[in-house]
């Protein structure tokens, strides 16, 4: 490690988790099964110290069988700056899908309002389905550049 550059990272206030999970619009959520994993960029909604992602599927949907499989989620955020600066943040937990009174506050409004955009990939947007979970948050780990 003699010639390798590195930073040190420090942990980030609570407030800096919260703060970035607030306004950060996506990340990388990460599952497995059968000792296969599978990641894929999803958009979240942080809200009150819940974190909810937003899946679509048009009725073959490679995440959402991986999400069957998954006991513990891994929901992960980043970004580096020009300088070199970084930050990082790791939740995980068990995926719950919302159904009842949960689901309806997520109707199509509040879905526009509390995600990005919906990314559609090949599909045809009248057979697409959304699903609400919430990541129920077992612990989040968040790093920063030290200064």
């Amino acid at each position: 490690m003699e010639h390798v550059e590195y930073v040190y990272t420090v942990g980030m206030t609570d407030e800096a988790v919260r703060e970035h999970l607030e306004r950060v619009d996506t990340g990388i959520l990460a599952l497995a099964a059968d000792g296969d994993a599978y990641a894929i960029p999803v958009a979240h909604h942080y809200d009150a110290g819940s974190l909810y992602v937003r899946l679509s599927t048009d009725g073959s949907s490679t995440k959402l069988s991986y999400l069957e499989e998954t006991e513990t989620a891994c929901f992960t955020l980043y970004d580096v700056d020009e300088s070199g600066d970084s930050w990082s943040i790791v939740v995980t937990g068990p995926l719950r899908k919302l159904t009842g009174r949960e689901r309806t506050q997520f109707d199509e409004a509040a879905v526009n309002e509390s995600f990005l955009e919906l990314r559609i990939f090949d599909e045809d947007v009248a057979a697409v389905d959304l699903e609400i979970f919430e990541l129920e948050s077992e612990s989040i780990t968040g790093r920063q550049t030290g200064d």
